[in-house]
């Protein structure tokens, strides 16, 4: 494998911009691993060839010519099919888009990443509407976790974090409403941030924003050095006119927090589904190199009820009846076991009264908890990678509560790969924040992944 493609985006745009290879040199071996991988992993549904060649060809221009270089000039990204790209057809992975028109413009943050001089280079596989935690459906099939192709590389961006993973991509774009950027990213070892509901533009994201998990979800950035979403959240946050969530906030910098004066508490069983006894080691292993103090939040063996409780209370209905509005006849059967979870949170009004009640109660807690630390580590999820088509079972759909906490609270959350299982299997940990404060959570991950080394490439593919 061209060692060009193991560095991070930042390290490969310095590449460029030095004159040590040329965008058009770095887009080519990107497009030639993708063809390499891609036929193991399934994990690149549309690989925009051209538009990156055409791309590559204009920041080569720009460099010729001496013009002032974008901090991500002449680099690659990909983008997770849910996220509009000019010229491309956005499918969600349900039958209802498959033959949708091309979108007529850029996402606000696919937008932002030109503009940074960034060259969308593949669109990324993911679940059917993007509900499920492993990427697989009706149009593309599943996606395969490139470091043990019987298991599922996670979802909803379990494609992105695969093609990131194996090297096609540096970095990406994913969403998450339930763990989808963090889950992804711990089956396949590298890093990735939600940040604060109302951090990010979600315009041009399909399904768009609204409705009642409007606080649940954002976009987030993907990448295997935790250096790129550093980079990435300065050229992505702010609001852009568009999206009325979005809150004008000031962004830290993690590189000027002081680890060692954190205050981190930690722990490693949430209370609903235990974890794997090397995660539980490894959490406790990171905590003791960060100076944590074991402490776990009263409230957060609630968090799987109260995520479950504010998308489901009409069992699904808004959802089924937003399927067949798109024309998606047939759905996954991975969506319809979430539709079939949801059916248990079916309530009346005065249910979803009192949903609301436990949820401020729930937020309120955890923010009352939080007053006492700066960042909270825990597992990303109870088990390393699961099997295909288990991650709908009960058992294991309760682990991963552990990211759905900080869907609920709102927090920022970042995880990194701190090591793996026996399995060879990666293991992630998460890092969660105060609200506005993803410097925190990044400056944490940057320090954890000095600690334990961070992403690995996979063997079998290498």
């Amino acid at each position: 494998m061209n060692a060009i493609l193991t560095q991070s985006g930042v390290a490969q745009a310095r590449c460029v911009r030095q004159g040590a290879l040329s965008s058009a040199e770095l887009v080519e071996a990107h497009l030639d691993r993708i063809a390499e991988v891609n036929p193991r992993l399934n994990a690149a549904v549309d690989v925009l060839a051209e538009q990156a060649r055409e791309g590559a060809r204009a920041a080569d221009e720009r460099r010729a010519r001496g013009a002032l270089l974008g901090p991500l000039d002449g680099v690659p990204f990909s983008i997770k099919d849910s996220i509009e790209v000019a010229g491309t057809v956005c499918s969600a992975g349900t039958l209802g888009f498959r033959h949708a028109a091309p979108s007529l413009r850029d996402a606000t943050l696919v937008a932002r990443l030109r503009a940074a001089g960034a060259i969308p280079i593949a669109r990324t596989n993911l679940p059917d509407l993007l509900f499920a935690f492993e990427s697989d459906n009706l149009i593309h099939g599943r996606t395969n976790n490139p470091y043990d192709e019987s298991r599922t590389s996670g979802g909803s961006s379990g494609g992105e974090a695969a093609l990131i993973a194996a090297c096609g991509s540096p970095f990406g774009l994913g969403s998450d409403a339930a763990g989808s950027v963090r889950l992804p990213a711990h089956f396949c070892g590298i890093a990735s941030l939600k940040p604060t509901s109302g951090r990010l533009p979600r315009t041009g994201h399909v399904p768009g924003a609204g409705g009642w998990i409007e606080t649940l979800w954002q976009i987030g950035p993907m990448a295997r050095r935790v250096e790129d979403l550093c980079a990435l959240m300065a050229i992505l946050a702010g609001p852009d006119g568009q999206d009325h969530t979005v809150v004008p906030m000031p962004l830290g910098d993690p590189r000027a927090i002081d680890v060692a004066g954190l205050r981190i508490a930690w722990f490693s069983d949430n209370g609903i589904a235990a974890p794997t006894e090397e995660t539980a080691v490894l959490v406790e292993t990171a905590a003791q190199a960060l100076g944590a103090k074991k402490c776990r939040p009263p409230r957060i063996q609630e968090s799987y009820d109260r995520e479950m409780e504010l998308i489901g209370p009409d069992g699904g209905d808004g959802l089924r009846a937003y399927l067949r509005e798109i024309g998606s006849t047939r759905t996954h059967p991975l969506l319809d076991g979430w539709l079939n979870k949801l059916e248990l949170y079916r309530t009346g009004v005065l249910g979803f009264e009192k949903y609301w009640d436990l949820l401020h109660r729930f937020r309120a807690g955890m923010y009352a908890f939080l007053q006492d630390y700066d960042a909270i580590l825990s597992p990303v999820c109870a088990t390393p990678a699961v099997p295909h088509g288990t991650s709908i079972d009960d058992a294991t759909f309760r682990g991963f509560s552990y990211t759905m906490t900080y869907n609920v609270t709102g927090w920022p959350a970042a995880v990194v790969r701190c090591g793996e299982s026996r399995e060879r299997l990666p293991i992630d940990l998460q890092i969660a924040a105060h609200p506005w404060r993803e410097d925190v959570a990044l400056a944490v991950a940057l320090r954890l992944e000095e600690l334990f080394g961070g992403w690995k490439a996979p063997c079998a593919i290498v």
